[in-house]
Parts: structure tokens; sequence; C-alpha cells
């Protein structure tokens, strides 16, 4: 029995070890050599050339400038000016914004959100909707268990107003959906499309404008994105159509919660983004301690700090900060990400139509090229890199065990 309990521990330390080595980056290796941005670049573009079945936009930048950019192979005639739907990165630029009021003083990040909405208000429940707070909608940790995902509207359709959204949302999975508290506020992190829906009606309603308007207004504007829009896609000029995953043609959707998923933006348009994050002063519009405060971690998953104040936490970085950005995936197959390492100011754009996951998987390489470390949208790929080790090791394990008894009968048949 103790040798029986004994090789039950070293199965399960090996184990342990395993996935902390998957999770460390330890079996994982990445596409190009640590300092040679030429040869990542060539691997993005090879991945790029082989699974896209679209359109996509490729730019690498080192240390705050660009270093290259590709546009091919492509369906449509794509340059640095063609707007390219971005889905859930729609709420970084959101975040971004809210970020200006609470510097202005408009709002406050830990006020009751019911300080400021007049056209809704959270429903009534078991938890306390006052700790409901512009920073915990920003962090995915109001408790809401909506779990949105948003649906799409035909170009023709008419789109229902921001508070008939927050009543009836439409889901993109099909299923009835409530915009509600359903846990604890502040307790742990939980994905919902529904708060961004809601920090939309914030800033509509405590700025009198339209979302869009406000948006081209106080952030694109000022940082010089001249082709961001949150208007309809189908109604702009220059940009990448949409594609299914065998590169056929595709509606090109509607959305009604702009804040959340609803903006378009040319590569051009993020390179100037990811260098106001990078500015020094940090200004214009936000200044530098509010760049700062958006990537401090507030939402853990597994253990990992993964999202900050509409930003997501990719990886940690050497000097014990984050890789941040935003993914973005939407039907039938359009994918974004924009990822910055702030040691550095390096930085990755990839925006695609025709692939619901390559963006992320060049992200995914870029990050692991950069830190060591997998990403935390991607940890099933790490601890794939565990399995060729942990059968290794527990082979290595049977070995001991098979050879301990071997000799154990030697040892008896000599004695006896």
């Amino acid at each position: 029995m103790k040798r029986l309990v004994m090789v039950m521990i070293a199965v399960i330390l090996w184990t342990a070890v395993t996935a902390y080595g998957a999770i460390s980056g330890w079996w994982l290796t990445p596409v190009a050599p640590k300092e040679d941005a030429r040869a990542f670049m060539d691997a993005a573009i090879a991945m790029g050339n082989a699974q896209s079945r679209g359109n996509i936009a490729l730019v690498l930048i080192r240390h705050g400038d660009v270093f290259d950019e590709h546009f091919a192979p492509s369906i449509d005639s794509v340059n640095r000016d063609t707007r390219f739907p971005l889905a859930s990165m729609s709420k970084w630029c959101t975040a971004y914004a809210v970020m200006q009021l609470v510097q202005t003083g408009t709002i406050a990040l830990d006020a009751p959100i019911s300080t400021y909405l007049k056209q809704w208000q959270l429903p009534t429940g078991k938890f306390d909707n006052n700790r409901v707070t512009v920073r915990t909608l920003l962090s995915h940790t109001a408790g809401l268990t909506d779990g949105l995902g948003f649906g799409d509207y035909l170009p023709d359709d008419t789109l229902p107003s921001v508070a008939a959204s927050l009543r009836q949302p439409r889901s993109s999975s099909g299923t009835a959906a409530t915009i509600a508290v359903g846990r604890a506020p502040g307790a742990e992190f939980q994905y919902s499309g529904g708060g961004y829906l809601i920090l939309q009606a914030i800033v509509e309603d405590v700025t009198g404008m339209r979302f869009a308007d406000f948006m081209r207004q106080s952030v694109f504007v000022p940082i010089g994105m001249r082709r961001s829009s949150y208007e309809y896609i189908g109604h702009l000029d220059n940009v990448s159509r949409s594609y299914d995953t065998n590169g056929t043609r595709a509606t090109s959707y509607q959305y009604a919660v702009a804040a959340a998923t609803g903006l378009s933006a040319s590569a051009s348009d993020l390179i100037a983004f990811a260098q106001a994050q990078l500015r020094v002063d940090g200004a214009p519009p936000l200044s530098r301690a509010n760049v700062d405060a958006m990537r401090q971690p507030y939402g853990r998953k597994l253990g990992l700090d993964v999202w900050g104040l509409g930003v997501m936490l990719y990886a940690p970085t050497a000097s014990g900060d984050n890789v941040f950005g935003h993914d973005g995936s939407n039907a039938p197959a359009i994918n974004s990400t924009l990822r910055i390492n702030p040691d550095n100011g390096d930085a990755i754009i990839v925006l695609v139509t025709g692939s619901p996951t390559l963006a992320s998987s060049i992200g995914y390489e870029w990050t692991l090229w950069q830190t060591g470390l997998s990403d935390f949208l991607m940890l099933d790929r790490a601890l794939r890199s565990a399995i060729m080790p942990l059968v290794a090791g527990l082979l290595c394990i049977a070995a001991v065990c098979v050879l301990f008894w071997l000799r154990q009968r030697r040892i008896m048949r000599a004695s006896g």
C-alpha cells in the first residue's frame, strides 16, 4: 500500500509539473527567434496565405513604429484604409471613451450606474444593484449573467433602440437572454456583452449625444482615426466584405449594440489607436494615468489575470506588466485582434473576414513570440503541448515501478 501511495504521489506531482510547465510555456516553441521581427512577420504572412479565405490586413509595429504591413491575398481590393468589421474589439474603443468621461469627472468609476442611467434601469433581484458600477461593467465583474453574444440584423431591418435592446436583447445563440444581475457584483469575472450595452446607454444619457456621434467627436477625431465608424458597414466605402470559411460572399450584418460589436475601422486607424496607447503623455485624448489604469487587472480566470478596464490581459510581460488589447469574432467568419506589449512598444494588428480564428491564432503566436507564454484565450494549445511530456514522464514512472518489481522478485527468489 505504501508503494502504491508513493506511485500515486509521483503521478500527481508530475501531472502538476507538466500543467504548470504548459501554462509557463515550457513546451511551446515560438515561430521566430525572440528579436527577429522579419522572421516573425514572414511566419505570420505564411499563416495568412495558408488559412485566409477572404480578406486579411496584417500590421507589425516595432518599438512604436510600423515595421511592416501585409494586405494580400484578398478577394476584394484591400489596403491600409480599407474598413474591416472589428466585432468585440469595439468594446476597447468604448471603454476608452468611457475613461474619457471618467477623466473629465462626468462619471465616476465606482458610483452606482443608476446614478447615470435615464432610459433604463437594472431589474431588481436578490443582489444589490447599487454595487454595479462603471468599473465592474468595464471589467466584466458586475455579476451580469446574460452571456451575450448579440444577434445580427439584416441590412434592411430596422434596428431597435438602445432601451428596447436592454429590455429584450437579441442573442447570437437564438435563446432568450435577460440583462440582469445573477451573481454578487464584484465577486468574479464573467464575460457580459450586456454590460457594454449598458455602457452605451450611460454614454448617451450623460452626454445627450448618439453613441456613434460621441465616439467620432471624442475618440476618432482627436486620435486621427478618420476611417472608423459605428455606422452600418454596408453603407460605407472601401470596406472588406464578409465571407464564410469557404470564401463565399456572405451578408454584411447590422448590429443593434454598437458599443459591444458594431465598430469598423481600417488598419491605418488602428495603428493610430495603438500608438495613442504608447505615447508618453497618453494624450490626446486620454491621460497616461488613465491609459495605464485600463490594464490594471480586475477579472481573473483559472487563477490568471485576464481583464482590465475594457482590455484583455493576454499574458504577463517581463516587467510584470501585461500584454493588452482586444480580440473580436462575429458570424460567419469575422476575426480581429490588436495586442500591445507596453514593455517595448511592440504591437500587432490582424483583421480578417473569411476565418473565425485566423486573427486570434496569429495574435497567439505573436504573444508567445513576445513573452514566451500562451495567451489565456488559447490555453488549450498550451495544455495540449504538455501531453507528450506528461506521457513520457508517466512512462518513466511506470518503468521505474516495473524495474523495482523485477528487482524485488529477484531478491525474493534469491532469499527463497
